[in-house]
């Protein structure tokens, strides 16, 4: 039975966030990440009850071993406050610490009672399934997220201010009461990260007609997997298609959650704040909540996986699951249905994902039994034709191996093509005028690439071409570099794979002789590792090649790339 009762949040009235402001100003202060602003801001207005804070060990311990609080409570996902070794080592359990937002506005005030270093590679195997960084999450939790864990109850001072699609955001309370006004005793729940199509039409449809229950619209749009379309975007495209939908039946509302992509927990996870927004039902789809690939090329998890985990625990969750298989086009029918319904020998028709991107760069046609015009639109406003994009060439190479002459040589030869503008951050000059005061530790060595990235990524947002020079030995950090710039275009990563022997018989500055001589610690290629891409869009051999043929080989692959124009 529905339960429309306001459920409790963890804010204190608004005298008391005052004094606790002004007191607040004197503790120690941990700036919070984007995906920890969405946990916060979940904890504090309901999204996540029956949790008080972010999770101490024995809770951790036991959701990442049995997807339940040490109190037997269901709860599939360790909600976990990571902070670094340098900020952890000045706080202790006892201590009260302040949580600002990246402006240092404080939103909360956590008193810590654990602190801990967690195995990450178990955390990754048990609630992941595997300790894999293809998986966007595992990546996060062994490259971006601190290696200290603090836990504690939280007192929220104030929620995070969100300057967009205000009225479109609602707490689990709000919802709870718009419900009970409308008399909405039904309500089932549709999750999504991606703009709507005629197949989430007809599903939603069909979901609430079965269930004969009113409809929740409940996009994510806090953090998503990388390389998904903006929320902006997705959310312009959502309003696009509300008239589409009987207005009396359904309503819309935005979730500002940081997804983990972890299928099958992640699909409970879903169902338990749905639960806490005042939902009866949810639709729990093919493939719920999957990364896609990991580093064998198979899917993370099976189709059909998080419909038999949920369903598994769908008492305890007090929400009804609504399945649904694939949709697919049938033409003779001129109807979506699910695959699995379809008669034998009718005419199938779908477009995935990737198709539907690839028609976007190329400028090709989207038919009307797919979209919506006005969500193609919306989709091509953002997302253009690559040709009209912008994009970064990114090489990465051992110190010697061509990278800058080459890159030197493509900006000319793209300056002289015309079009876009074009900016060369060649690591020698970046070094000089963007990270002076950085050394050469593998951390600085990363925050300099990481700086690289983000003006790439500013360079590709705003429709220009960037070319980037550094020697980016580490996987991880050029993963993040393409995270950053694919959110906005296209990243081009060209290996210069020029051998260790040749690159020091080239050395004109005596690098390599005084990293043998032990004179420079940490030198790629001698005293640190460097790690070859794999799956680089183009590798280029400088040994016996001119640096012309070399640059003109980029060309070729951003012109088969549909980057530029042939």
């Amino acid at each position: 039975m529905q339960n429309l009762t306001p459920i409790p949040e963890l804010f204190v009235s608004s005298e008391s966030a005052e004094k606790l402001k002004n007191e607040a100003a004197d503790l120690p202060s941990w700036d919070l990440s984007a995906r920890q602003v969405c946990d916060l801001e979940l904890l504090m207005n309901g999204g996540f009850a029956p949790l008080k804070g972010f999770l101490g060990e024995a809770d951790y311990d036991s959701v990442v071993e049995n997807m339940r609080l040490s109190d037997g409570t269901l709860w599939p996902m360790p909600i976990t406050l990571d902070i670094n070794d340098s900020f952890a080592s000045t706080v202790e359990p006892g201590q009260d610490i302040a949580l600002r937002d990246s402006e240092g506005v404080i939103l909360a005030i956590l008193s810590i009672t654990d602190k801990w270093v967690a195995d990450k590679s178990r955390e990754a195997e048990k609630v992941f399934g595997a300790d894999d960084i293809a998986h966007p999450a595992v990546n996060y939790l062994h490259h971006k997220a601190g290696k200290v864990y603090l836990g504690g109850p939280v007192v929220g001072i104030q929620a995070p201010v969100h300057y967009d699609f205000r009225r479109r955001r609602n707490t689990p309370n709000e919802l709870r009461a718009y419900f009970r006004k409308m008399g909405w005793r039904k309500v089932v729940a549709f999750q999504t990260r991606n703009p709507l199509h005629r197949a989430h039409q007809e599903l939603t449809f069909r979901a609430a007609k079965e269930t004969q229950a009113n409809l929740l619209i409940h996009p994510v749009v806090g953090m998503t997997k990388p390389g998904d379309i903006d929320h902006f975007t997705r959310v312009r495209c959502y309003e696009a298609v509300l008239d589409k939908y009987p207005q009396s039946t359904t309503s819309m509302s935005l979730l500002n959650l940081a997804m983990r992509m972890a299928g099958p927990r992640e699909a409970v996870w879903h169902g338990l704040i749905r639960k806490n927004h005042g939902c009866t039902h949810f639709i729990v789809g093919r493939d719920h909540a999957g990364p896609g690939k990991n580093s064998a090329g198979e899917d993370f998890y099976g189709p059909y996986d998080a419909q038999h985990l949920f369903k598994k625990h769908e008492a305890e969750i007090n929400v009804e699951m609504v399945d649904f298989k694939h949709m697919v086009y049938v033409l003779e029918k001129a109807q979506y249905e699910p695959i699995d319904e379809v008669e034998k020998g009718m005419t199938v028709l779908n477009i995935s994902g990737t198709e539907l991107r690839r028609r976007l760069s190329e400028g090709l046609e989207i038919p009307d039994w797919f979209s919506f015009p006005a969500v193609v639109k919306e989709l091509r406003r953002t997302r253009p034709a690559r040709h009209k994009q912008g994009f970064t060439v990114f090489f990465t190479g051992l110190s010697g191996s061509g990278k800058s002459t080459i890159a030197n040589a493509l900006m000319v030869k793209l300056m002289e093509m015309g079009g876009r503008p074009v900016t060369l951050l060649d690591g020698d000059v970046v070094r000089k005028n963007l990270s002076s005061e950085l050394g050469f530790s593998k951390e600085h060595r990363d925050l300099n690439i990481r700086r690289i990235g983000f003006v790439a990524s500013e360079i590709t947002k705003n429709g220009g071409i960037a070319i980037c020079a550094p020697i980016a030995p580490y996987t991880a950090t050029r993963r993040a570099v393409r995270e950053d710039i694919e959110a906005f275009g296209s990243m081009v990563e060209v290996h210069v794979s020029t051998s260790l022997e040749e690159c020091e018989r080239r050395d004109r500055k005596g690098l390599y002789k005084l990293a043998r001589a032990g004179k420079i610690k940490e030198f790629t290629g001698i005293s640190d590792p460097y790690e070859e891409p794999v799956k680089a869009e183009l590798v280029i051999d400088t040994e016996y090649a001119e640096v012309d043929n070399c640059a003109h080989q980029v060309i070729l692959k951003l012109e088969q790339m549909g980057l530029i124009a042939g």
